[in-house]
């Protein structure tokens, strides 16, 4: 029986409906393996990563059988990050608009600890969150998980690369025996197996590639050979200004690197910024929007760190390292080429690491050729400047801002035109808007000088 299309499941009417006004054309590979199980209440281990439909696969799963009326938490959504929770809880929300008083909200560290209380308080459906501050709201009995029926572990190897895995153990153990349990993870170390035995019944297995990864024809694979951390750092300038592209991801092993890295370049005249977990949640989230919004071109990341970051258009991917693992190779290489665009991947190793490139030949059971590294006269070149910049508005969704208003303060009267504006991302007290390069100094003043919601507020430029 032919499962492409969602109508072809046991789907209520509305969530149906809201697929196709969703632009849902069919079941992505993980979808199609995962959803009648999960329908069926079944245990599901499901091979999924950014990008395979996973989100989806579970999320309707979980709103089929949510009983609406009932204001209790039903289910709890597991992610290693808080960008990915976020990511999570627009997805739901968005699933779930066509079935009123849906409630769903996300716990996670960084954000203050008592507005979560009283949203816990005036009674939830789903929660989506970070462990540790999951953990907190139990042991502080906020959050109670008596009548939980669906528990998710979203991206479980990195929760436990992260050192989740007490802690995840801990919140299981304050969850109801019988209930569903989905665990999605792009990888399955040991540590995996020994939590599904431990936590799940009889689980289904679901190994699906994203369908991108169907097609990895459209990733060109790069090898160049380097000598000392010198090298490696002339290598990913040479690479940079050869490919000349507006949306990079060098990955690093460590968070030392991704810092000198990203300082080396930024010293040379390149648009970039690391992100690594040391970073405060506002840093953190000033560096993804900018590199979201296209007014930084480079990121400099370690694996952890980019996880649930979900850039559509990226151009290049340069792996500084290579991967510990072949599979988190796949996926960083796996972030470029997305949705039958062609993609480039380059990989820097030194004579020392060989080995490395035999191992991860025989797993992606290919050959990879080295290549020459581009010519050096190249480094006399500039680097390409971002076409967007960003501005940072002091005012957010508690100030009521919507992105309607900072474009229509921007657009009005002796203003830019509209498609001089890029990405609007609000947070709760403050909004970031990219605008084209040429016309930042005009929608700077625009903002300055006129009012938001009646209000002024303070706007500079990152």
């Amino acid at each position: 029986m032919n499962l492409s299309p969602f109508s072809t499941l046991k789907l209520n009417p509305a969530l149906l409906e809201n697929l196709s006004s969703l632009g849902y054309k069919g079941m992505t590979p993980v979808q199609r393996q995962s959803l009648p199980h999960i329908l069926e209440g079944k245990d599901i281990i499901a091979q999924g990563e950014t990008g395979s439909g996973k989100t989806a696969a579970f999320g309707l799963g979980l709103l089929e059988k949510l009983e609406v009326k009932r204001f209790t938490v039903q289910s709890l959504i597991l992610c290693p990050t808080r960008e990915l929770a976020d990511q999570v809880t627009k997805e739901i929300r968005k699933l779930g608009r066509s079935i009123q008083n849906i409630k769903v909200l996300t716990l996670c560290g960084g954000m203050p600890f008592g507005p979560q209380v009283g949203s816990l308080e005036h009674g939830t459906h789903i929660i989506v969150g970070t462990p540790g501050r999951v953990e907190d709201h139990l042991n502080r009995g906020t959050l109670k998980l008596d009548h939980l029926t669906t528990l998710v572990l979203d991206e479980a190897d990195r929760m436990l690369d992260m050192g989740f895995q007490s802690t995840i153990d801990a919140i299981i153990d304050k969850t109801p025996v019988k209930r569903q349990t989905l665990l999605f993870s792009a990888t399955f170390p040991d540590q995996i197996k020994s939590i599904s035995k431990r936590i799940m019944k009889n689980p289904v297995m679901v190994q699906a590639t994203s369908s991108h990864e169907e097609n990895n024809s459209t990733i060109k694979q790069h090898l160049y050979e380097v000598g000392d951390e010198e090298d490696r750092l002339t290598a990913v300038r040479l690479l940079l200004l050869n490919y000349d592209v507006k949306s990079v991801v060098v990955f690093c092993n460590t968070k030392k690197e991704t810092k000198e890295v990203a300082d080396e370049l930024y010293r040379f005249g390149f648009s970039a910024l690391a992100l690594h977990g040391d970073l405060e949640q506002r840093d953190r989230d000033q560096t993804l929007v900018r590199f979201a919004n296209k007014s930084v071109s480079v990121l400099v990341a370690t694996d952890v760190a980019a996880r649930g970051l979900d850039i559509d258009a990226l151009d290049l991917v340069i792996n500084y390292q290579i991967a510990h693992d072949p599979e988190v190779h796949v996926h960083r290489i796996g972030r470029t080429g997305r949705a039958g665009n062609d993609g480039i991947a380059c990989t820097l190793y030194s004579p020392k690491e060989s080995h490395k490139i035999n191992r991860l030949e025989e797993y992606l059971n290919h050959s990879l050729t080295s290549k020459f590294l581009p010519d050096y006269g190249l480094l006399e070149t500039s680097p390409r400047k971002p076409s967007m910049t960003t501005l940072l508005i002091d005012g957010g969704k508690k100030q009521k801002v919507r992105p309607g208003d900072i474009l229509g303060a921007l657009t009005g009267e002796k203003g830019i035109a509209g498609k001089e504006v890029g990405k609007i991302h609000i947070f709760d007290h403050r909004a970031y808007v990219a605008v084209n390069q040429n016309v930042a100094k005009v929608a700077l003043k625009k903002l300055n000088d006129g009012k938001l919601k009646g209000r002024s507020f303070r706007v500079r430029r990152l």
